[in-house]
């Protein structure tokens, strides 16, 4: 590394902790209902959309209400993606007259972008149509990330509310984390990003001579637009194959930064948001802290196993597989930022990375994507957490634990632990699964404990709907695209459930003042008590797979053996 690349690393943390209030402060008043600056701008239309589709705004919703109106509206958008991909060749904005998806490929997509996953076991240029990109996956970009928000805010609702078994209203809750958040901060990233040279047409591909005589086709299309959400919604989805390495989806040192950032901003001032609805913002720097505690954490793990290497290969920094116009810190720090934030890009092959940075990638969704994660979905995670060690807490001074008031009794420990326990079980059972059978070995590209990485690394990826992928594995089958979707829907549905379950058992409760007795959550004690309750959780359930897997291939390579 040299100064440049520090220099940048500072920045980018500097920018996340600047901007984590004045954007967190923007989105409490949003969420709230109150005025803000774009109100003049979206009021009427708010309202409009309201009369249009029959939402009451005085009415409040019972957390059953609010999930099931949850599920069927993710169902609706499931049924209307699927139809648009099985049907796409005969559909509109297709001037390469791209073919129909194969049912087992249409469906895996169609959950992927419902849960905010995004991952894509086909290419995109070569896969889907313009009206495909743009109808279909952008609009789930939008709707899956809102989704994630308005959970939280229910979760936050039944945090502070009183005697009551009232969470808010679906409706709107998504309808303004859309209109006020989502969508003015992607246009304004899909200009700038066009400004870089981001492509955003509608053109048939362009055929070209080489400089050998060869022919090559050049994709086009309106990829500015789903780069922007797909960054700022923690969704990940590559408008073509290779994602953020693709010089038209990323074509400078700019557009790599901004998309960086964008891929972190949200989640992060969330935590701001946050602190401002539950009338404490230490208990959101708390929660901020620990994120970037965890964050900072396993950027350095990844940036010495890539820097720094044994004598036997002459201490060299591996260039395969990173993105050689920016450079491997910035490929690390990509890395790290899309498997913290539940997003799922990259601009640098994950199979490439070192065996310890890969498993810093794969320990990042494994602990539930907490560390930031997605739009919402990384809060209301780390909430989960936070109770459990309230608990824990609770247990050791022999008291019944509280958080802000609440107390914690056995029924949201026990929808913790489902919410906790859905992903392992994906992640371990699947990857067991795939392991032992000719279907799941078929498509490995690497052997050994490499080969054993791969698949870990893809059903982490899917319990954590994250998306990324190790890129040395043929997920492209039924197969895989059967057993990744379910892993999808366990690791969406499977936590937002027990979450809004929380949310309203809390809600009934009343507040009890704070005393002598009560147990601090926004110290430097707590936040080193759930640190440690994340790792211990996270070590004690992945650590043998783990040691299998990214750390025998890291004795190895020390040793000179590659797989």
């Amino acid at each position: 590394m040299d100064i440049k690349d520090y220099t940048q690393i500072f920045i980018f943390l500097f920018l996340l902790v600047a901007l984590t209030p004045l954007l967190g402060s923007y989105m409490a008043k949003v969420l709230k209902g109150e005025k803000n600056i774009l109100t003049p701008v979206f009021g009427k239309f708010e309202k409009y959309i309201y009369s249009l589709s029959g939402v009451n705004i005085a009415q409040t919703m019972s957390w059953k209400r609010y999930a099931s109106s949850l599920l069927i509206f993710n169902f609706v958008g499931f049924i209307f993606l699927f139809v648009i991909l099985l049907f796409q060749n005969w559909l509109p904005l297709n001037p390469q007259q791209v073919e129909n998806m194969n049912w087992h490929t249409a469906l895996n997509t169609s959950i992927s972008f419902i849960t905010n996953t995004n991952w894509q076991s086909y290419s995109g240029e070569t896969g889907l149509s313009y009206f495909s990109q743009m109808t279909g996956l952008t609009v789930q970009n939008f709707l899956s990330a809102a989704t994630g928000i308005a959970v939280l805010i229910a979760l936050t609702r039944g945090i502070i509310g009183r005697t009551t078994d009232q969470i808010g209203n679906f409706w709107i809750d998504i309808t303004r984390s859309i209109l006020y958040i989502l969508l003015p901060l992607s246009i304004l990233l899909a200009i700038l990003l066009a400004g870089q040279g981001v492509i955003q047409n509608f053109e048939s591909y362009t055929e070209v001579i080489t400089l050998n005589g060869g022919r090559q086709t050049i994709p086009q299309g309106p990829a500015a637009s789903q780069i922007a959400i797909k960054q700022l919604g923690t969704n990940g989805g590559g408008f073509f194959g290779t994602n953020s390495a693709h010089p038209f989806e990323n074509p400078t040192p700019f557009s790599n930064f901004l998309q960086l950032l964008a891929i972190l901003i949200i989640p992060a001032a969330l935590t701001y948001t946050y602190g401002k609805m539950v009338k404490s913002t230490k208990q959101g720097w708390t929660i901020f802290t620990v994120m970037f505690i965890l964050f900072v954490v396993g950027l350095a793990i990844s940036l010495y196993s890539e820097f720094h290497q044994s004598t036997l290969w002459q201490n060299i920094s591996f260039m395969e597989g990173k993105e050689t116009r920016f450079g491997i810190a910035n490929s690390v720090l990509w890395s790290t930022a899309t498997t913290a934030a539940s997003n799922g890009s990259v601009n640098a092959m994950h199979d490439s990375l070192t065996p310890l940075s890969g498993m810093v990638a794969m320990i990042n969704m494994m602990l539930g994507e907490v560390i930031y994660g997605g739009a919402g979905a990384g809060l209301y995670g780390i909430i989960i957490f936070i109770i459990l060690t309230v608990f824990i807490a609770g247990l050791m001074v022999g008291r019944t634990p509280e958080y802000l008031g609440k107390k914690i009794e056995s029924f949201e420990v026990k929808m913790a632990m489902i919410a906790v326990l859905c992903p392992a079980i994906v992640i371990l059972l699947f990857s067991a699964i795939a392991c032992s059978i000719p279907s799941g070995l078929s498509s490995l590209n690497n052997e050994g404990p490499h080969g054993l990485s791969e698949i870990l690394y893809a059903f982490a990826s899917a319990a954590g709907n994250n998306g990324s992928v190790f890129a040395g594995l043929n997920v492209s089958t039924p197969f895989y695209n059967l057993m990744i979707g379910l892993g999808m829907l366990i690791g969406r549905f499977g936590i937002i459930i027990p979450v809004l379950a929380i949310a309203g058992s809390l809600a009934q409760k009343k507040t009890i003042p704070v005393s002598q007795g009560t147990f601090r959550t926004d110290n430097a004690l707590f936040i080193g008590l759930l640190i440690a309750v994340i790792i211990i959780i996270g070590g004690l359930t992945f650590f043998p797979a783990l040691s299998l897997a990214p750390i025998v291939d890291h004795i190895l390579m020390q040793n000179g053996i590659l797989f």
